[in-house]
């Protein structure tokens, strides 16, 4: 319960409020907003936090016992005072409220069909363009996996090829003999790719059944004409598509398309489950989990959904939360996403029937989430509290940045910090340092100006001090980088990351001497996937740098081609080897090109290849 000394103002204050839409903003002691909410009416809703025979949550009440003080805004309807309380959500990040902790977007599948050789493609905005869009997804390797599975079924090229600019090119290509409609053939009608492509997209539209029966009727006439060679081809075709279609989990009607919303509340991890259902599959699923002090009620599941839909920019016509919603939460939250959506969206909970079953299974994958994601915070816990211990550490290091130095010879030097909060990578804080003190290749010097450029940034606004420091390296680059923290006034440990002749992590080495960690199975996993974490970044960043100066230097050195113009015929030809395969008037379309420079183009890169 609130401080008695605060109990009976806050009462007071919650019973002046009046019963209009509005938000409510709760503070701390020290003035900081730790939860936003919003109701129909004000009085009713902020006074029932206040009143001694309460019935709130565990979560509620550690919240309420925080409140010193809250404000309000008035609202003239509920849709604002909703839209408002997502606003500064937003803006304060309560630590009691729930909300989305990264800020993805979600990617499409996007079916170009209005080129003369469509293609699958990834992206992550919704365009008012002729292509057909599926999704959204909830990761790229979702998408990847599906265009990939489109290719094998339907024998959609899978090379880096751009047709029809690439029609005739080829000699012989491997995956035609893997059954690829080869469209590089200029013998192949586009007529067969197009149709090909077209299958794909029905399928993916959830008419499979459809498919199948065209290609079947499609095999019986090749058949009965003799042309057995296409009829083996339908048929491999067909059982391709049944194949795919089988690992396709219908749950509803071809036309049917809804979200089903679970949620389980426990401690201390609370889960929030998605099924995404399209054209009556179930093609995706999410599920998000919050450690902290997040409460999770009815008000706090519609905001949740506000934000959600906000970055998926897709509404789907029904959403089925498993539990009942208070019903002016339900209410205001189907007429807000009517509004956004621009046609009726329905939000009820099902009782009986299929979609009841998968409401409970949506409940029972929230719950297996929440037991799982407990179990390795436990785990998480237990490491960092030996680690702590091993190093002689005085807190537990919940935040661990790391450093590491690559480069090509005195080429592309560069420093990568990676960081993981709570043993877990936090890819949002990642950092990149292309190093500027020194033109020769020198670990010391390039760790020294890392380290010395992040510190710079410790007392920027909102930035977070690391509780450990790792280096990859011995003494020396150990020793460099406690020089820069030292120069810019910080005293933060730091330690070693060595490696033994196998390049595998063998020990830590801080200001007392090694530290061995084989025998420490959770600390060596821990340390082990932040070295190769930190390594793997910082070459791939350091390599994907190196390689684009490569391309574009190439082309510069040819006369009459400036860095931009370079730029344009990268782009243009999707990199060098589409250049190098380009003809002198395909290369001519480019602003400014010339025949004459068109032929140095192909002479330069030709010589180049030689």
């Amino acid at each position: 319960m609130v401080n008695s000394e605060y109990a009976a103002r806050l009462r007071e204050k919650a019973a002046s409020l009046p019963l209009t839409p509005g938000v409510y903003i709760m503070k701390n002691v020290s003035g900081k907003v730790i939860y936003v909410g919003k109701s129909r009416a004000l009085k009713n809703r902020v006074s029932q936090y206040f009143h001694e025979s309460g019935d709130r949550g565990a979560k509620t009440a550690a919240m309420t016992a925080h409140v010193h003080d809250f404000d309000y805004i008035l609202c003239d309807t509920e849709i604002e005072a909703l839209t408002l309380e997502n606003s500064l959500i937003k803006l304060y990040h309560p630590y009691y409220n729930i909300r989305l902790k990264d800020d993805k977007s979600y990617p499409y599948l996007k079916a170009t069909v209005g080129e003369e050789y469509p293609r699958f493609v990834i992206t992550r905005k919704r365009e008012s363009d002729k292509a057909k869009y599926f999704g959204p997804y909830t990761s790229t390797s979702t998408v990847y996996g599906l265009i990939s599975a489109m290719q094998k079924t339907f024998g959609l090229p899978s090379c880096k090829r751009q047709f029809p600019r690439d029609r005739g090119r080829v000699q012989s290509c491997i995956y035609r003999q893997l059954g690829c409609v080869a469209p590089c053939d200029p013998e192949m009608p586009p007529e067969k790719y197009r149709e090909a492509f077209d299958n794909a997209v029905s399928f993916l539209s959830g008419n499979g059944e459809e498919l199948i029966a065209a290609l079947t009727e499609k095999m019986n006439y090749a058949a009965e004409n003799l042309a057995f060679e296409a009829a083996a081809s339908y048929r491999d075709r067909i059982r391709a598509v049944q194949k795919l279609k089988e690992k396709q989990k219908v749950v509803a009607s071809p036309d049917t398309e809804r979200d089903i919303i679970a949620w389980h509340v426990g401690e201390p991890v609370c889960s929030i489950c998605v099924f995404y259902i399209r054209s009556g599959m179930l093609v995706d699923s999410e599920t998000f989990c919050f450690s902290g002090g997040e409460i999770l009620d009815s008000s706090a599941i519609v905001s949740f959904m506000c934000e959600l839909y906000a970055r998926r920019e897709y509404i789907p016509r029904e959403i089925n939360p498993a539990d009942v919603l208070a019903q002016e939460d339900a209410e205001v939250l189907a007429e807000l996403l009517s509004e956004e959506a621009g046609y009726k969206v329905t939000v009820r909970t099902p009782y009986k029937g299929e979609t009841r079953r998968l409401c409970e299974m949506a409940k029972e994958n929230a719950a297996q989430h929440a037991e799982a994601y407990t179990r390795s915070s436990e785990k998480s816990e237990r490491s960092l509290i030996r680690l702590a211990q091993l190093c002689s550490l005085e807190t537990v290091p919940e935040r661990i940045e790391a450093f590491d130095i690559s480069n090509l010879g005195d080429e592309a030097i560069t420093a990568g910090m990676v960081v993981y909060e709570n043993a877990k990578p936090k890819k949002s804080d990642y950092r990149l340092f292309s190093i500027r003190s020194t033109e020769h290749r020198d670990d010391y010097a390039s760790m020294h100006e890392a380290v010395s450029r992040h510190a710079a940034h410790f007392a920027d606004e909102g930035a977070k001090l690391p509780d450990l420091i790792l280096i990859d390296g011995g003494e020396t680059h150990r020793a460099v980088a406690v020089d820069a923290l030292r120069s810019a006034g910080y005293e933060l440990p730091v330690f070693g990351m060595v490696k033994d002749d196998f390049h595998k992590t063998r020990a830590l080495v801080g200001e007392g001497g090694e530290i061995s960690i084989a025998s420490e199975q959770a600390v060596y996993t821990l340390i082990y996937q932040i070295q190769e974490e930190v390594h793997r970044y910082t070459v791939s960043r350091m390599s994907g740098k190196k390689a684009k100066t490569l391309t574009t230097s190439s082309l510069e050195e040819i006369p009459g081609i400036g860095k931009a113009r370079a730029k344009a015929l990268l782009a243009h030809f999707g990199g060098l080897g589409g250049v190098r395969n380009a003809t002198a008037r395909e290369l001519c379309a480019i602003r400014g090109v010339t025949p004459e420079i068109a032929e140095r183009i192909i002479e330069h890169l030709h010589k180049e290849t030689k």
